[in-house]
């Protein structure tokens, strides 16, 4: 999982990614293409 500055850049790499906020973090899932997992703060 990468840690990211931007959401907006990791979200626009695959059409499957979704934007969740869990316990405050915001994490970019994709279940088609676990790689592109990433979080925010």
């Amino acid at each position: 999982m990468k840690v990211v500055s931007s959401i907006k850049s990791a979200k626009l790499r695959h059409p499957a990614c979704q934007v969740v906020r869990r316990k405050g973090k915001i994490y970019v899932i994709n279940k088609v293409e676990p790689r592109y997992k990433a979080r925010q703060g």
